[in-house]
């Protein structure tokens, strides 16, 4: 079939995206509500979401929004109730909630490790878990990973482990629900410049940061009829550093491995 521009519309498709409340779930949410999507999101920063909720209200008054913690599995499980009971289904999940910290692994608490796993891994099982009932005519699962998970991370271990695990997740699942027409697929950022980034060096071949509308473009192409055929993917959101490996652009324009 001839591809037209409603291919990238999400009119009439209910999205639900975590860790809404800004950078690149706000992005998203608020993109997938400019083109069309009804929205349900969440996140633990009830200010926040408020604020995001509101922004995406003005474009789609049919929204939810609900301020908990995705690492809890009973929160979850009620959040995606009052989803079923707003929308009746679910047509696309981002997960994004995410979180991490600078340290190196020997220093790292088994408490902190715990927590790690759980906002970077378990959290996006107890989603998907309850999502894909509601997915009943299909549909797309989006896991927001990093470029850690094609590398090693250094002072980051846990996270990188786990954005590898959600990477390998992302295709399992391609398989494992491809029998009921969901596609499963990730996207890989780079640094993306938000609130939570903090300090960080980043210089990849385009030589400018990414934004969280960056981000949000690649989860629209994912969410749309534009990649109808893409199961078990990556894409790579990241400026050229995955494609870089280890290569960095000196001052003159030249490089250096």
């Amino acid at each position: 079939m001839p591809i037209d521009p409603s291919a990238l519309s999400l009119e009439g498709k209910v999205a639900v995206v975590t860790g809404a409340a800004r950078g690149i779930g706000e992005a998203i949410a608020r993109t997938f509500a400019d083109f069309g999507a009804d929205v349900a999101m969440c996140d633990r920063e009830p200010e926040l979401m408020a604020a995001t909720a509101e922004s995406v209200r003005a474009v789609r008054p049919r929204c939810i929004d609900g301020v908990l913690d995705v690492r809890d599995a009973a929160a979850v499980e009620s959040f995606f109730g009052a989803v079923a009971g707003a929308f009746g289904r679910v047509d696309v999940v981002v997960n994004n909630a995410a979180g991490t910290f600078r340290a190196p692994f020997l220093s790292a608490s088994a408490n902190a490790v715990d927590a790690l796993v759980a906002e970077n891994f378990t959290s996006a099982t107890h989603v998907i878990r309850h999502a894909v009932p509601l997915m009943k005519d299909g549909g797309s699962i989006i896991n927001v990973t990093s470029v850690e998970a094609h590398r090693a991370g250094p002072e980051f271990a846990v996270y990188s482990a786990m954005k590898a695990a959600m990477e390998n997740l992302t295709k399992t699942l391609a398989l494992e629900l491809g029998d009921r027409a969901i596609r499963v697929n990730a996207i890989a950022p780079d640094l993306i410049v938000t609130p939570g980034t903090g300090e960080f060096a980043a210089d990849p071949p385009l030589r400018r940061l990414g934004t969280p509308d960056d981000v949000a473009g690649g989860a629209l192409f994912l969410a749309s009829t534009l990649s109808g055929y893409m199961t078990g993917s990556t894409v790579h959101v990241d400026g050229g550093t995955w494609a870089a490996g280890g290569w960095r652009r000196r001052a003159d324009g030249g490089w250096d491995p």
